[in-house]
């Protein structure tokens, strides 16, 4: 017969075991390749950017947003830079990048996202603002599965103003261009995107 307390042994060393590797274990809900896709847009500098091409080799972090939202987008961006804030002050910066797509890009032009960028104290060291050809954002939005519906428009000051219905979302992409996971941008959880990213590194 065996003896209880090892039982009791064997039990808590089973459980330890199974705790230990589910824990240790990558669980990602997506696994779609983004690799071969070439979307040629301009940063806040008025640099081109080949997204998602260029950031081959490290953690990408995504949003989809339009300036003159008023409030899921600027929440989104404040994720944003709370997880990278978090990687900073841990000194994890250089292989994770955050780019901020904008679907206005009639308005966002390349000025405009670096003010945007200023206004909000954006560390721009790893944090890209995007814009470019309307046809090609909204391929890559297709693509990327965001839906940005513009509301009825009007005229403020002589200027056309107008809001969008929209995808409200953050993406993961890891270092070999493949798309892991999704949060809602406005209500993400950055203490998880923090350790989904350290996964993927």
């Amino acid at each position: 017969m065996i003896n209880f307390n090892f039982q009791k042994y064997l039990l808590a060393s089973f459980v330890f075991l199974l705790l230990l590797f589910s824990g240790c274990k990558s669980k990602f809900e997506l696994d779609e390749n983004l690799r071969g896709f070439s979307f040629k847009l301009l940063d806040q500098d008025g640099q081109t950017v080949d997204f998602p091409t260029d950031f081959e080799n490290k953690v990408v972090v995504v949003g989809f947003v339009f300036t003159h939202c008023p409030d899921i987008c600027p929440l989104t961006v404040n994720n944003m830079q709370l997880v990278q804030n978090e990687l900073t002050g841990k000194g994890e910066t250089d292989d994770v990048v955050f780019v901020a797509i904008s679907f206005d890009p009639a308005r966002d032009t390349v000025p405009l996202l670096k003010k945007f960028a200023a206004l909000r104290e954006i560390n721009e060291k790893n944090f890209r603002f995007l814009t470019g050809d309307r046809k090609i954002t909204d391929s890559l939005m297709s693509t990327m599965r965001i839906v940005a519906v513009p509301e009825d428009s009007t005229i403020v000051d002589g200027t056309l103003s107008y809001f969008f219905t929209h995808t409200d979302r953050i993406s993961l992409i890891d270092k070999k261009g493949f798309l892991r996971k999704e949060y809602s941008g406005s209500k993400a959880n950055t203490s998880e995107i923090v350790v989904d990213i350290e996964k993927l590194r």
